[in-house]
C-alpha cells in the first residue's frame, strides 16, 4: 500500500499555518507538478475542500495531509519534515524515488 509520512515536527508547522490562516480544519494538499530546472517540483497548498475519494489521506497530530494517486506515484515512501539550519528554514522531503535534485533544492527528477 502507498505511503507519506509526515513527522510530528513538520504537522506542528502546518497546524500553526492553518491556525494563522483561519482554517484549522483544512487539509494540505501534497503533490507533483511539471516544471524547475530539473524536470518536477513539489507542490504544497491548502485546500479548504474535503479530500476527494481517490486521495490518500494521512493524518498527523491533528492536521491531514492528502495526496492525489498521479502524484503518489511519486510521492510514495516519501517522509515530510521540518527542518531549520544555518541556511534558512523549510520543509524537507525525503523522497527515495528521486533521481536528482538542483542545487537550490526545489527541482527534482524522477
Amino acid at each position: 500500500m502507498p505511503s507519506l509520512t509526515v513527522t510530528s515536527r513538520a504537522a506542528k508547522i502546518m497546524r500553526d499555518q492553518l491556525a494563522r490562516r483561519g482554517t484549522p480544519q483544512a487539509c494540505i494538499r501534497l503533490g507533483i507538478r511539471g516544471g524547475g530546472c530539473t524536470g518536477y517540483s513539489y507542490l504544497f497548498e491548502f485546500d479548504d475542500k474535503p479530500p476527494r475519494a481517490n486521495d490518500l489521506v494521512v493524518e498527523q497530530d491533528g492536521v491531514r495531509v492528502v495526496v492525489d494517486p498521479k502524484s503518489l506515484f511519486y510521492l510514495d515512501g516519501t517522509e515530510v519534515d521540518f527542518e531549520t539550519g544555518i541556511r534558512g528554514h523549510g520543509f524537507k522531503f525525503k523522497n527515495p524515488n528521486t533521481k536528482d535534485a538542483c542545487g537550490c533544492g526545489e527541482s527534482i527528477s524522477f
